[in-house]
């Protein structure tokens, strides 16, 4: 099992104040020769509908010598596991997790901008000393 982000308590706490149920604390993503693990699984039920909506959350801190190259490796992480759970769990969708600091620093670059734009990477941003969600991408209607 992968070790816990920085972030990782805080970004639970943040889902389940705005009302979402965790699931799965690691998720295991499993698909022929590969056995991963994303950080979180959660549910919220949605008023108009029976089964509401369920993501994999998988939590990035930034916190290397260079951000542009962990931007690259969480990237290349997201869009992997994008596809195997397209493959095992096509329901679920995928979301980064990034504190407020890392979204400020790394995701207003022009060129990180255009690689989350062209792999439509979904993302949410913490405040990780209150523990909230302050920015969905896209907006989740709930």
């Amino acid at each position: 099992m992968p070790a816990k982000d920085i972030y990782h308590n805080a970004v639970k706490q943040s889902l389940i104040k705005e009302g979402w149920t965790i699931f799965a604390d690691p998720y295991r993503i499993s698909y022929e020769d590969a056995d991963l693990y994303a950080d979180l699984a959660a549910s919220r039920p949605l008023a108009a509908e029976r089964q509401g909506i369920k993501i994999i959350v998988e939590i990035k801190s930034f916190v290397g010598r260079s951000p542009l190259y962990d931007f690259h490796n969480a990237l290349g992480q997201y869009i992997f596991y994008r596809d195997l759970l397209s493959a095992t769990a096509p329901s679920l969708q995928l979301y980064l997790a990034i504190d407020r600091t890392s979204h400020e620093r790394i995701f207003f670059r022009p060129s990180v901008q255009l690689a989350i734009d062209r792999n439509a990477v979904k993302f949410f941003v913490i405040n990780s000393q209150q523990e909230v969600i302050i920015l969905w991408n896209p907006e989740i209607n709930m």
